[in-house]
């Protein structure tokens, strides 16, 4: 069975390899339309997260940013798929990065950095075309597939135009036994945390919000300077990456301070442009009753 979801995803990447990119949009907004109104795919998650993030929203409000975000999600879902048999050249016109000086002054001094992350805009698109201009080894942590056929598939292609992927499972590892190159660990850090009891909480987008530990642990624990990558939707398909100083020195910081620091840039991006930020995943389901809230 796993085998033959592999070869319909195969013979999918095929068909898209084969179509142009207007096709594909009017296939996204067919496939919209279906999710939305026809599957209601999470259209309820995700109504209820937009409706507690944004209480002084209406009603109207809400729905036309949930429709919003749910365009965007099949955009990305069927750009992804594209993204397989994309050439560097289209990836480089649709995926622009900016303030590459900023990340590219740590390689020259010989330092590796933390980059953080997360589920906004187009991510796919960002394993492809990060490695692309900057001068360090970009690595990105995955979570595996369970259909392996597949998974040894997509590494394939994810890491054709330069990126390192490492399974998420492997990054004591990685911090454990940082290259004399300069590396750039990327990490999507707006993920809900496993272990509620290690995770941070803070308040996050009007909510009292479990937040991952590791990142911050890692980054005090070796030291490296972290970067924010603010990403922008410019138009459909196209998407641009900007590299931010966010954290010199993580480890003169207190407890809990790099992920304050790291939400609250975060919280700014998504309070301008909240639809393209992934609404539809069950980010807030620990109850946080009986914690301090930093």
């Amino acid at each position: 069975m796993k085998f033959l979801e592999f070869i319909a995803f195969r013979i999918l990447v095929a068909i898209f390899w084969l179509l142009p990119f207007w096709v594909i949009y009017l296939l996204s907004d067919l496939l919209f339309f279906v999710l939305y109104y026809v599957v209601k795919y999470r259209r309820a998650v995700a109504y209820d997260n937009l409706s507690k993030c944004f209480p002084d929203k209406s009603d109207q409000e809400i729905n036309k940013m949930n429709k919003e975000f749910f365009h965007h999600l099949m955009d990305i879902t069927l750009e992804s798929v594209k993204g397989m048999s994309i050439s560097q050249k289209k990836i480089e016109k649709r995926y622009i990065l900016k303030n590459t000086e900023i990340i590219n002054s740590y390689y020259y001094e010989n330092k590796s950095v933390m980059c953080l992350t997360s589920h906004y805009g187009n991510w796919e698109y960002g394993i492809l075309g990060t490695d692309l201009g900057i001068k360090h080894q970009a690595v990105a942590l995955y979570l595996p597939l369970s259909n392996k056929f597949s998974e040894r598939y997509g590494l394939k292609r994810r890491r054709r135009f330069g990126m390192q992927m490492v399974e998420v499972s492997k990054t004591r590892e990685i911090f454990a036994n940082i290259p004399p190159k300069p590396v750039a660990i990327i990490m999507a850090a707006d993920q809900s945390p496993a272990n509620v009891e290690k995770a941070f909480k803070i308040k996050f987008l009007n909510r009292p919000t479990a937040c991952l530990y590791g990142p911050e642990a890692y980054a005090k624990k070796v030291g490296l300077p972290i970067l924010y990558l603010k990403i922008s939707k410019l138009k459909r398909g196209y998407y641009s990456l900007e590299f931010e100083r966010l954290i010199e020195s993580p480890k003169d910081l207190e407890a809990g301070e790099v992920t304050k620091i790291y939400f609250n840039r975060l919280e700014k991006d998504i309070l301008e442009k909240p639809e393209y930020w992934l609404w539809s995943h069950r980010r807030w389901k620990h109850n946080l009753d009986n914690y301090k809230i930093e």
